[in-house]
Protein backbone atom coordinates (compact mmCIF):
# COMPACT_ATOMS: atom_id res chain seq x y z
CA UNK A 1 0.00 0.00 0.00
CA UNK A 2 1.22 3.49 -0.81
CA UNK A 3 1.43 6.01 1.98
CA UNK A 4 -2.05 7.14 3.04
CA UNK A 5 -2.26 10.55 4.67
CA UNK A 6 -5.39 9.52 6.58
CA UNK A 7 -3.66 6.42 7.97
CA UNK A 8 -0.76 8.68 8.98
CA UNK A 9 -3.22 10.93 10.85
CA UNK A 10 -4.75 7.92 12.63
CA UNK A 11 -1.24 6.69 13.56
CA UNK A 12 -0.24 10.11 14.88
CA UNK A 13 2.43 10.52 12.15
CA UNK A 14 0.71 13.51 10.51
CA UNK A 15 -0.83 16.54 12.19
CA UNK A 16 -4.59 16.95 12.33
CA UNK A 17 -7.14 19.07 14.15
CA UNK A 18 -9.17 16.22 15.64
CA UNK A 19 -12.78 16.93 16.57
CA UNK A 20 -13.81 13.35 17.48
CA UNK A 21 -12.15 9.97 17.86
CA UNK A 22 -13.13 6.52 19.06
CA UNK A 23 -11.96 2.95 18.37
CA UNK A 24 -13.56 2.85 14.89
CA UNK A 25 -13.54 6.35 13.40
CA UNK A 26 -11.71 9.64 13.51
CA UNK A 27 -13.10 13.06 12.57
CA UNK A 28 -10.88 16.04 11.85
CA UNK A 29 -10.83 19.34 9.99
CA UNK A 30 -9.67 19.15 6.40
CA UNK A 31 -6.74 21.29 5.21
CA UNK A 32 -8.76 22.12 2.04
CA UNK A 33 -12.11 23.29 3.41
CA UNK A 34 -15.14 24.29 1.36
CA UNK A 35 -16.01 26.54 4.31
CA UNK A 36 -14.57 26.94 7.82
CA UNK A 37 -15.59 23.95 9.95
CA UNK A 38 -15.34 21.40 7.09
CA UNK A 39 -14.94 18.03 8.85
CA UNK A 40 -13.84 14.67 7.43
CA UNK A 41 -15.05 11.49 9.13
CA UNK A 42 -12.98 8.40 8.33
CA UNK A 43 -12.78 4.80 9.44
CA UNK A 44 -9.52 4.23 11.30
CA UNK A 45 -8.96 1.06 9.31
CA UNK A 46 -7.63 1.70 5.80
CA UNK A 47 -10.63 1.09 3.56
CA UNK A 48 -10.16 2.43 0.02
CA UNK A 49 -13.71 2.31 -1.36
CA UNK A 50 -17.28 2.40 -0.10
CA UNK A 51 -17.89 -1.13 -1.38
CA UNK A 52 -15.05 -2.35 0.90
CA UNK A 53 -16.72 -0.91 4.00
CA UNK A 54 -18.60 -3.39 6.17
CA UNK A 55 -22.09 -2.43 7.31
CA UNK A 56 -21.19 -2.12 10.99
CA UNK A 57 -18.35 0.30 10.33
CA UNK A 58 -20.44 2.16 7.75
CA UNK A 59 -23.30 2.53 10.19
CA UNK A 60 -20.98 3.88 12.87
CA UNK A 61 -19.32 6.23 10.40
CA UNK A 62 -22.72 7.66 9.46
CA UNK A 63 -23.78 7.96 13.11
CA UNK A 64 -20.69 10.03 13.84
CA UNK A 65 -21.26 12.00 10.63
CA UNK A 66 -24.72 12.95 11.95
CA UNK A 67 -23.19 13.94 15.31
CA UNK A 68 -20.62 16.13 13.54
CA UNK A 69 -23.39 17.82 11.53
CA UNK A 70 -25.29 18.57 14.73
CA UNK A 71 -22.12 19.80 16.45
CA UNK A 72 -21.37 22.13 13.53
CA UNK A 73 -24.83 23.68 13.84
CA UNK A 74 -24.17 24.38 17.55
CA UNK A 75 -20.48 25.31 17.32
CA UNK A 76 -20.67 29.00 16.51
CA UNK A 77 -19.18 28.33 13.06
CA UNK A 78 -21.22 30.05 10.34
CA UNK A 79 -23.70 27.32 9.44
CA UNK A 80 -27.15 27.71 7.93
CA UNK A 81 -27.14 24.21 6.48
CA UNK A 82 -24.98 21.11 6.06
CA UNK A 83 -23.78 19.17 3.04
CA UNK A 84 -22.54 15.60 3.19
CA UNK A 85 -20.30 14.37 0.40
CA UNK A 86 -18.56 11.05 -0.15
CA UNK A 87 -16.50 10.59 -3.31
CA UNK A 88 -16.13 6.91 -4.24
CA UNK A 89 -13.66 6.38 -7.06
CA UNK A 90 -11.51 8.62 -9.18
CA UNK A 91 -14.35 9.53 -11.57
CA UNK A 92 -16.31 10.76 -8.51
CA UNK A 93 -13.37 13.03 -7.51
CA UNK A 94 -11.97 10.77 -4.78
CA UNK A 95 -8.37 11.89 -4.37
CA UNK A 96 -7.46 10.12 -1.12
CA UNK A 97 -8.29 6.44 -1.50
CA UNK A 98 -9.42 5.92 2.08
CA UNK A 99 -13.18 6.23 2.64
CA UNK A 100 -14.03 9.66 4.01
CA UNK A 101 -17.26 11.54 4.52
CA UNK A 102 -17.17 15.30 4.10
CA UNK A 103 -19.40 17.22 6.52
CA UNK A 104 -19.37 20.91 5.77
CA UNK A 105 -21.35 23.93 6.87
CA UNK A 106 -23.23 25.94 4.27
CA UNK A 107 -24.52 29.49 4.32
CA UNK A 108 -26.15 31.87 1.87
CA UNK A 109 -23.61 33.26 -0.57
CA UNK A 110 -20.84 30.76 0.24
CA UNK A 111 -18.61 29.76 -2.71
CA UNK A 112 -19.57 26.08 -2.99
CA UNK A 113 -21.53 25.12 -6.11
CA UNK A 114 -22.69 21.86 -7.63
CA UNK A 115 -22.81 22.26 -11.37
CA UNK A 116 -25.09 19.97 -13.33
CA UNK A 117 -27.74 20.28 -15.98
CA UNK A 118 -30.77 20.28 -13.67
CA UNK A 119 -33.04 20.71 -16.72
CA UNK A 120 -32.53 17.09 -17.86
CA UNK A 121 -35.72 15.15 -17.08
CA UNK A 122 -35.62 11.48 -18.20
CA UNK A 123 -38.84 9.81 -19.25
CA UNK A 124 -40.65 7.55 -16.76
CA UNK A 125 -39.82 4.61 -19.05
CA UNK A 126 -36.10 5.40 -18.87
CA UNK A 127 -36.27 5.81 -15.09
CA UNK A 128 -38.17 2.51 -14.74
CA UNK A 129 -35.59 0.68 -16.89
CA UNK A 130 -32.70 2.05 -14.86
CA UNK A 131 -34.50 1.21 -11.61
CA UNK A 132 -35.07 -2.38 -12.81
CA UNK A 133 -31.39 -2.73 -13.69
CA UNK A 134 -30.33 -1.51 -10.25
CA UNK A 135 -32.85 -3.81 -8.52
CA UNK A 136 -31.50 -6.82 -10.47
CA UNK A 137 -27.90 -5.96 -9.59
CA UNK A 138 -28.80 -5.47 -5.93
CA UNK A 139 -30.62 -8.80 -5.77
CA UNK A 140 -27.67 -10.63 -7.37
CA UNK A 141 -25.25 -9.02 -4.94
CA UNK A 142 -27.47 -9.95 -1.98
CA UNK A 143 -27.72 -13.56 -3.22
CA UNK A 144 -23.92 -13.77 -3.52
CA UNK A 145 -23.51 -12.34 -0.01
CA UNK A 146 -25.96 -14.90 1.39
CA UNK A 147 -24.25 -17.84 -0.37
Amino acid sequence: METCVFCDIVAGKAPASIVYEDEVVCAFLTIGPVNPGHVLVIPKQHIPFLSDLNEETGSHLFTITMQMAKALRHSGVQCEGINLFLADGEAAFQDVFHVHMHVFPRFQGDPFKIEANWQVKPSRQELDEIAASIRRANELLRQRADA
